[in-house]
């Protein structure tokens, strides 16, 4: 039977507000979010709105406290047939294995310079069909890489690389200023891309339950206009915009994309979808409002996972049955289950927060192309941090290029 526009709009006063018993009647908050609210009496036959003053039949208030009462009904239904069930969200906490960090922690420098050996060994090396003879591939990557993960200035930074060249992790050394060079080069990004996923491989029997987000890195340019408000020019960092989909266990990151600072969020969530499912068993995935439309939704479940995302305070259900009603329908019945999934997703928020406050927030690079390709580099000394993490705390072996 199809909704009435005062039914659908009753379950999103149900939803999304909280209804209250006092003295007797119910108390119903306003959905425009102005006034004290309305009172329903305790057998829903009355309701203090204009709405119903006027027409003297059922409300939007009166329908969304009989929801609520539909809902309380199957909750305790529930409770009685299975004594399992609860309807409290838990808050998850997370056991920290000390011994395991430790020792990821202590031998962490060493194992990293191996794993991103092994990672670059395997890169297809371009033909160079003209100039002088350049670094390789694979050593551009290598030095550029263990640069960012030092979080020291280039010059600093050379005590480091030269230890590396005495343990032969590349074939010539080179110039503090041509590491700098390296981050330039366009050609850099895809290679670096595909680093990122191969490296998070290894985690695959592991992760199968994802979330997507994006966070701003500050750069060293500004972006200036004239403010017609204060009558001055004003000027602040730019910054750009990483992309990324992280498993919610272990935080490797699957699948990233970079953008400039305005391109809005949602853009980006189907090809990070896509990117991952191509080489992970895709089970969920969890993202905030920003991404909220049915053309996400359809993206997961084309990929034969269940989308949690979570719903705007304006959302309405569908007029046909398909993944956006589902959700929708689901969203609003199960609120308590669907927080329990949709709270995957602060580990995405995690995963920036490990890569900021390890290889910090801020790109040293001056054009875009650099600050992209900088950008990636911490991601890529992320995974690998995760894969020696992950070595001692799950007993997982990083193996590259089997595929």
């Amino acid at each position: 039977m199809k909704m009435n526009e005062r039914e659908q709009k009753a379950l999103e006063i149900a939803a999304k507000t909280k209804i209250r018993r006092k003295a007797g009647t119910w108390l119903v908050p306003s959905q425009s979010g102005s006034g004290a609210g309305y009172r329903v009496d305790g057998q829903v036959l009355g309701c203090t709105c204009p709405d119903f003053e006027k027409r003297g039949s059922t409300c939007k208030h009166m329908f969304a406290v009989t929801y609520v009462l539909e809902r309380e009904r199957s909750i305790a239904t529930m409770i009685e047939g299975d004594t399992t069930t609860t309807t409290v969200i838990e808050v998850l906490r997370y056991k920290q294995v000390w011994s395991a960090y430790n020792s990821a922690q202590t031998n962490e420098k060493s194992r990293f310079l191996a794993l991103l050996y092994e990672l670059c060994a395997g890169i297809d090396e371009p033909i160079q069909t003209m100039g002088r003879p350049r670094l390789s591939m694979a050593d551009m990557i290598f030095s550029s890489a263990f640069k960012v993960y030092s979080t020291v200035s280039s010059r600093r930074f050379m005590t480091d690389l030269r230890d590396a060249y005495a343990r032969h992790y590349f074939a010539r050394l080179p110039h503090y200023n041509s590491i700098i060079g390296y981050l330039e080069k366009p050609e850099l990004t895809p290679y670096l891309k595909q680093l990122i996923e191969l490296s998070s491989l290894p985690l695959k029997s592991i992760e199968t339950d994802f979330a997507v987000d994006a966070s701003g890195f500050s750069t060293a340019t500004y972006s200036r206009w004239f403010s017609a408000k204060y009558g001055k020019e004003m000027d602040q960092h730019d910054w750009i915009k990483v992309h990324l989909m992280c498993g919610v266990k272990t935080n490797i990151v699957t699948s990233v994309e970079i953008s400039g600072a305005h391109v809005h969020d949602t853009n980006m969530f189907a090809p990070l979808v896509n990117s991952t499912a191509k080489r992970f068993d895709v089970e969920q995935v969890s993202a905030d409002k920003a991404y909220s439309n049915k053309a996400n939704l359809t993206v997961v479940e084309n990929k034969g996972a269940n989308p949690y995302i979570d719903f705007k305070k304006n959302t309405k259900p569908s007029g046909k049955v398909d993944i956006w009603h589902r959700m929708f329908h689901y969203y609003q019945m199960n609120q308590a289950d669907f927080y329990q999934q949709y709270h995957k997703r602060s580990n995405v928020e995690s995963t920036f927060s490990m890569i900021k406050a390890k290889f910090g927030g801020y790109l040293r690079s001056k054009t875009f192309t650099a600050q992209a390709n900088e950008a990636l580099c911490k991601i890529l000394c992320h995974n690998l941090c995760c894969l020696i993490q992950s070595s001692y705390e799950l007993g997982t072996e990083a193996a590259f290029w089997n595929e």
